[in-house]
């Protein structure tokens, strides 16, 4: 088993054939998240938040094979058209980057663990989740959210 310690970290990028700022719009509305991850079936904001903003707090509810547990993350970065980040904890930050490409974009989806991934967590993943290698399942699932985003927002730029 592979142990996710502070600092493991990957990435996944995908090119959208629409601008940054309309990328942006669609992935920091995380309300919409459930459309996309594998994992995370819906989001909420809390505590009187409406959109992304530094401080912002959300309710992020997952689902994994009979595994459902939520977590409530917090934006840290909310920059228009550029970066869009949140921690969960202080276990992981997820960060998606929007690099305009020709006419589009490049969409980077990346993940940083802050601390050492809890005992009870790894436990979580290996024998209830059944998940031996997390680094690889999460590389996966960035890049099944990033080709899911892609369809998203290129459909709906075409209507």
């Amino acid at each position: 088993m592979v142990h996710m310690r502070k600092g493991t970290s990957e990435n996944a990028h995908v090119h959208v054939d629409a601008p940054p700022e309309i990328v942006y719009g669609v992935v920091s509305d995380v309300t919409r998240m459930g459309e996309w991850s594998p994992e995370t079936v819906k989001c909420q904001w809390l505590d009187g938040a409406t959109g992304p903003a530094v401080g912002a707090r959300f309710k992020g509810t997952n689902k994994r094979g009979i595994a459902t547990w939520s977590t409530k993350p917090t934006v840290v970065v909310a920059d228009s058209g550029r970066e869009f980040a949140f921690e969960v904890d202080t276990d992981v930050r997820w960060t998606y980057r929007f690099d305009a490409e020709g006419t589009g974009t490049r969409l980077t989806e990346s993940f940083e663990m802050l601390r050492d991934l809890r005992w009870y967590y790894a436990f979580a993943e290996r024998w209830v989740m059944r998940i031996k290698d997390r680094r690889a399942d999460l590389e996966r699932g960035m890049t099944v959210t990033l080709e899911r985003i892609k369809r998203v927002v290129e459909s709906e730029a075409s209507t």
